[in-house]
């Protein structure tokens, strides 16, 4: 079920929203509602890096350990 926002946006935005929509022959609303997927699915894994960082048993390799796990030698 989809539901109706209504949100006020600083009109540089909004001319922004509209140069793309534009561009992509797209509404302003599938532009806005893809650009809220994008930063939900991003939000979902930041937490999920920030829940690693956190987990004491889970190891943080440096650059050169993660290269050598992968047997890469740059």
């Amino acid at each position: 079920m989809q539901k109706v926002l209504s949100m006020r946006l600083p009109e540089e935005i909004l001319e922004s929203i509209e140069e793309i929509a534009h561009e992509r022959k797209r509404s302003r609303g599938d532009v806005i509602r893809e650009a809220i997927e994008y930063y939900l699915e991003n939000w979902a894994d930041y937490q999920i890096a920030l829940d690693r960082l956190k987990d004491a048993s889970d190891k943080v390799l440096s650059e050169k350990e993660f290269l050598d796990e992968l047997g890469w030698d740059i």
